[in-house]
């Protein structure tokens, strides 16, 4: 075993044993007898503006366009520090941001009106606990560090995202999708409980642990950390995991994902697309996806995505994966092939490879962090109509290579995210076909006010029929949560008449309100999209 390795191997059995006698990584239980010596949990580090760690930790959100200046950041290893460090800013009355892996797009955490920031991100470990029947894992975990701990351990996984990077404080609260939502529905289907520090009117904080099998308030808080979105509530240490209604030992209680899959990327450049070429392709990928999005279909655990980079990018993809072991596998992806590149017409690229699942998901885009950026979101219960197709046409087209980096990006939901009720969870959208982001990214300060006037004028149009923003209807679910957007709140730039709230919370706001009035009654956890207590 090489030095590094047995390094791992020794923080890792010591995150167990802090853990309380959890086993990590399918080995044995630690020893739950008390120690008088032996490992500690990191901290509690407390950093004012002079430590030159501040800046370390006040800069590392992946938002360029943002930097906070807290009077004091907590880098927390425990859950008992986190409600130290919740205390005490309940004492001033200090509004409270957490901070996990960093890519919140807003400035909900580098926010100037942020007087204490929480950040988690040492606090990682990722363990089954027994005695439960949950795998546990700390809320400072990065998605990368959840898949292969799990997979290697016990041979489970979830069906989260698709950047390693991103932490899963945010993206759990949010309801979480990715590659594997098709086949395993959001990261909260699986969400067993939530161990979270909250506070009281007097500003007492608390560890209070919510499970699916609570009633009362303690259950509404647990589902109000099903896609309610995250900064709502109090500071999350720990989320558990477990499938309903999964009986046996540990490698059974959550999905197993495919040994390898087999992927297919096609690809078209601007050049070999005029206007009806790209309108035939947009039309054939809509329908395509819309005949196949339920459950039942013989595509029913596709993962795919559409990028419409822009034109002086010069490329255009879509990319496709199914389980490699799964009969036709190969001939499914051909299929689909044909399809579109048929449509089009038009010259393309297109490539297959089988690849072993890990490796497929650690080796995922990762997020530029530093660079300036401004995401948009709608979620589509319909392909985009021949109006759109011309919209994006013409934006994609539109401006020079200073939007070389702008881009709208298409993911397939549907099977059996769309299977839950959408009062089971607090996230609503379960009707959904794809998710659209729609992004400008850009490094220098000096581009900001051209790359938000086009990302924006591109929005606006797409939903110039509904006020400029995706008002559920027949064609609309409205906005994920998980990727805030400011502007849904600016009168000017919704006039559609509905709430930001509609748009992200559909018919759930009161419920999740009367949560944060029990939970967070100080409103200490908020931000320009949070959830606010009744009144």
């Amino acid at each position: 075993m090489s030095a590094l390795a047995r390094l791992t191997r020794r923080r890792l059995l010591e995150l167990s044993a802090l853990s309380g006698g959890t086993v990590l990584l399918g080995g044995p239980a630690a020893s739950s007898t008390p120690r008088t010596t032996g490992p500690r949990s990191l901290g509690p580090v407390v950093l004012e503006p002079d430590d030159p760690r501040y800046t370390e930790l006040t800069t590392r959100g992946y938002n360029g366009r943002f930097t906070g200046s807290p009077d004091v950041v907590h880098l927390v290893g425990s859950a008992g520090q986190v409600v130290r460090a919740v205390e005490e800013a309940a004492r001033v009355r200090g509004r409270v941001a957490v901070r996990s892996g960093g890519h919140c797009f807003e400035n909900f955490v580098d926010d100037p009106a942020v007087r204490v920031l929480i950040d988690v991100s040492e606090m990682t470990a990722v363990t089954y606990d027994p005695d439960r029947r949950v795998f546990a894992v700390e809320a400072g975990a990065t998605l990368g560090r959840v898949y292969r701990t799990l997979y290697l351990g016990w041979g489970v996984t979830l069906p989260g995202g698709g950047c390693p990077t991103v932490g899963v404080g945010g993206h759990v609260a949010g309801g979480g999708y990715g590659a594997l939502s098709r086949r395993y529905g959001l990261v909260v289907d699986h969400l067993h409980g939530v161990e979270v520090v909250v506070t009281d009117r007097s500003g007492r904080a608390r560890l209070v642990t919510a499970t699916r099998d609570s009633t009362g308030a303690e259950r509404e808080l647990w589902w109000a950390h099903t896609g309610g979105g995250g900064g709502n509530f109090g500071v999350v240490t720990r989320y558990l995991f477990r499938t309903p209604g999964a009986t046996g030992g540990p490698g059974d209680l959550l999905p197993r994902p495919p040994g390898a899959v087999r992927s297919l990327s096609l690809g078209w450049q601007w050049q070999d697309l005029d206007r009806a070429a790209f309108t035939r392709l947009l039309r054939a990928h809509g329908d395509w996806h819309h005949r196949h999005v339920g459950s039942d279909s013989s595509y029913g655990e596709l993962s795919s995505g559409l990028t419409l980079g822009h034109r002086t990018n010069g490329q255009i993809t879509v990319d496709a994966a199914l389980d490699a072991s799964r009969p036709r596998a190969a001939e499914r992806l051909d299929a689909l092939a044909a399809e579109l590149t048929g449509a089009a017409g038009a010259p393309h690229t297109s490539s297959t490879a089988t690849t072993p699942w890990l490796k497929s998901v650690l080796g995922g885009v990762q997020w530029p962090g530093g660079a300036r950026f401004k995401s948009k979101s709608t979620l589509l219960r319909k392909p985009w109509d021949d109006r759109q197709i011309g919209v994006l046409h013409d934006h994609l087209n539109r401006g020079g290579p200073e939007f070389a980096t702008a881009a709208v990006y298409l993911t397939y939901l549907g099977g059996r995210v769309n299977d839950v009720p959408a009062e089971a969870t607090a996230m609503p959208h379960r009707d959904c076909l794809f998710s659209a982001v729609h992004e400008a990214l850009w490094g220098e300060e000096k581009q900001t006010e051209r790359q938000l006037a086009w990302v924006r004028g591109l929005y606006r149009e797409l939903h110039a029929d509904t006020g400029g923003v995706p008002v559920p209807n027949e064609a609309n679910s409205g906005a994920y949560v998980n990727y805030p957007d400011t502007d849904l709140a600016d009168p000017r730039l919704n006039t559609s008449g509905v709430s930001w709230r509609t748009l992200y919370h559909r018919g759930q706001e009161e419920r999740l309100r009367r949560v944060k009035e029990r939970w967070d009654p100080l409103d200490l956890f908020r931000h320009a999209l949070s959830v606010r207590p009744p009144g």
